[in-house]
């Protein structure tokens, strides 16, 4: 089974929105496997979008995830189950919420800022490659209950050793 990251943005948590993002998302019939609340370090933020890095709008785009503009504080999930990613990006939309479809989580109650940065509430992982490594970024390996991945005696011998199962 695939599984897909989801961050619920600083933007997302101040409007209120988590309900309303997590009822959209149930429509995919994915089993969250992972969730939890986090602080977003400068040095996480920076990992996180690094594909980013040489973008004009990198600094602000790092300031948003940290929540300087909202709550200083994202909900990160991971969703599992077949073609998790694909079935999560179409619910959020494009990225640019003026070009996501008005039904979509993004179209729906996104914006984009004065500065130009778009506040879309939700990021979803772009491909089960990025997934992956955005799941290890922001979840351990004990964080993540997948009793078909990981049973509970992979899970003590992951946390043991410190590493990801293969």
């Amino acid at each position: 089974m695939e599984q897909t990251l989801i961050l619920i943005k600083p933007d997302g948590l101040k409007k209120s929105l988590t309900g309303n993002i997590l009822t959209r998302l149930s429509e995919t019939k994915l089993e969250i496997i992972g969730a939890k609340m986090v602080r977003v370090s400068r040095e996480m933020a920076e990992e996180h979008y690094r594909e980013l890095k040489e973008e004009p709008f990198f600094d602000e785009l790092v300031k948003y995830i940290m929540g300087e503009y909202h709550k200083k504080k994202v909900m990160a999930l991971v969703y599992s189950g077949e073609d998790s990613t694909r079935k999560v990006r179409d619910i959020c939309g494009k990225t640019n919420p003026e070009e996501a479809d008005s039904v979509s989580i993004r179209g729906a109650y996104g914006r984009i800022t004065t500065k130009g940065v778009y506040e879309n509430v939700i990021h979803a992982s772009a491909n089960s490659e990025e997934a992956e490594r955005e799941i290890k970024l922001w979840f351990k390996p004990d964080e993540i209950i997948d009793e078909d991945r990981y049973p509970v005696e992979t899970v003590k011998e992951i946390v043991e050793h410190k590493r990801w199962a293969e």
